[in-house]
C-alpha cells in the first residue's frame, strides 16, 4: 500500500517477515524520492534505516540494523528500538515508588536496563501509516500491563515517526498510566554518517551542549553528583574529532581502546540542540534536538562483530554511535535528579528531532 502526501512525501507498508508464533513484522517506508527516507519496523517500534544522501546526492543508510528477526530479537534487539518502559539502568533492580519497593526484572549485571530483558523493544507494537500537511511517517501503540518486568501500573505508549522533505525526522512519545510509575522512553539508534558497515565512527565529529556529565562505576550505575566537562574528555562543547578525545587519559573513559557509554546533562530547557555530529569525508551532518534533560552518548565500544549489518559487514568497536535523548539512570533512586514518575491523568510528553544534512 503507497499513501501520497504534498512535496512527494511517500508512506508504504508491507509485511517482511513474522515472528517464531507466526505474526507477521510490519515495516513502513517514507519520505522523498531521492532525499532522506526512513524505514521503521513494528519490531521494538524501531528505526531499522534512514537513507541519506552526501555532499555529492550519494545515499547511504546510516542507521545500524540486524539482519533477521533472530538477530533483531537477540544480539541486535536494541538496535533503532524504542526501549522502555525504563531506558538505561535501575541500579539492582530496586525502584521505590511512593513508599513501596517494587522489584524489576533484571539483566545478567543485576540491574535493570531498558526495561529488562523483555522490555519494549522485543515487542510488537501496532501501528498505522500517518499523513500531515509536510510531514508522513508511521504511529505506533503499545500496551504494557501492570507488572510488566515488576513495573507498577499499565501503561499505554505511544511512538510516532514524521518525516518532511527538508530531512528533519522527529520522534514524539506519548503514554498515559492507571497507576503510579516511572516512565522514560527513548530511540535506541546507531549512527554511522559514512554509512551503515562503512567502519568506524572515530573520525566522527562531535559536539554535545552540555556542561555536565554523569561519571558511571564499573557498571555504568552513576555514582551520584553531576561533574563538569571542563578540563575532561567529556568537554564536547566546541566539536571534536572522536579519536583525539578517545587518546587523551581520564578514568572514565576505560582502558585503552574505550569510550564513551555516559549521559550529559545538557544545557537549557525545552526543544534545543543537544548534539550535532558530522562525517567530514561524506559532508553529512546530524544535528539532534530534544526535549529530555540528558543525552546518553554510546560509542559502540563493546561491538565485537557478533551483529551482521544489511551491508553484510559485522559490527566491530566503534562500529556507530549512539545518541540517546532520556532522562537520566537510575533516576528513581537519585531524588537530586528530574524525576520520571508519571500518575493518573497526566500525560507523558517527549519530543526528539533528527535532522540529516549534506554540507560542501
Amino acid at each position: 500500500m503507497s499513501l501520497e502526501a504534498p512535496a512527494r512525501l511517500r508512506v508504504a507498508q508491507a509485511e517482511i517477515a513474522a515472528l517464531p508464533d507466526g505474526r507477521p513484522i510490519t515495516r513502513w517506508t517514507f519520505g522523498a524520492p531521492g532525499g532522506v527516507l526512513a524505514e521503521v519496523l513494528s519490531l521494538g517500534a524501531r528505526l531499522d534505516a534512514l537513507h541519506a544522501p552526501d555532499r555529492n546526492g550519494l545515499r547511504a543508510n546510516v542507521v545500524l540494523g540486524g539482519v533477521g528477526v533472530t538477530e533483531l530479537s537477540g544480539a541486535a534487539a536494541y538496535f533503532g528500538a524504542t526501549v522502555g518502559r525504563y531506558a538505561n539502568r535501575v541500579a539492582s533492580g530496586l525502584l521505590p515508588l511512593d513508599g513501596t519497593v517494587h522489584r524489576l526484572a533484571t539483566q545478567d549485571t543485576g540491574h535493570t536496563l531498558h526495561g529488562g530483558p523483555d522490555g519494549y523493544a522485543t515487542r510488537l507494537w501496532d501501528g498505522e501509516p500517518v499523513r500531515e500537511e509536510r510531514r508522513v511517517g508511521v504511529r505506533l501503540r503499545l500496551h504494557s500491563p501492570a507488572g510488566d518486568q515488576g513495573f507498577p501500573g499499565a501503561l499505554t505508549a505511544e511512538v510516532t515517526y514524521l518525516l518532511d522533505a527538508r530531512g528533519e525526522l522527529s520522534i514524539e512519545y506519548r503514554a498515559v498510566t492507571d497507576a503510579p510509575t516511572v516512565v522514560n522512553l527513548t530511540n535506541h539508534a546507531y549512527f554511522n554518517l559514512a554509512g551503515e558497515g562503512s567502519g568506524t565512527v572515530l573520525d566522527h565529529v562531535l559536539r554535545v551542549a552540555g556542561s555536565g556529565y554523569l561519571p558511571v562505576d564499573e557498571d555504568l550505575i552513576p555514582l551520584g553528583p553531576v561533574a563538569p566537562v571542563a578540563g575532561t574528555p567529556f568537554d564536547l562543547r566546541q566539536p571534536r574529532v572522536l579519536a583525539e578525545r578517545f587518546e587523551l587519559r581520564h578514568p572514565q573513559l576505560g582502558p585503552a581502546g574505550s569510550g564513551y557509554d555516559h549521559t550529559w546533562v545538557l544545557d537549557g530547557t525545552g526543544l534545543r540542540t543537544a548534539a550535532v555530529l558530522t562525517d567530514p569525508a561524506s559532508g553529512r551532518r546530524l544535528e539532534c534536538r530534544t526535549t529530555e534533560p540528558g543525552l546518553q552518548v554510546y560509542t559502540g565500544n563493546l561491538f565485537d562483530g557478533s551483529v551482521t549489518g544489511r551491508s553484510g559487514r559485522p559490527y566491530r568497536a566503534y562500529a556507530g554511535i549512539a545518541l540517546e535523548t532520556q532522562h537520566f539512570p537510575d533516576s528513581p533512586n537519585r531524588p537530586g535528579y528530574p524525576s520520571t514518575v508519571l500518575r493518573p491523568g497526566e500525560e507523558y510528553r517527549s519530543t526528539t528531532v533528527y535532522r540529516l544534512t549534506a554540507g560542501r
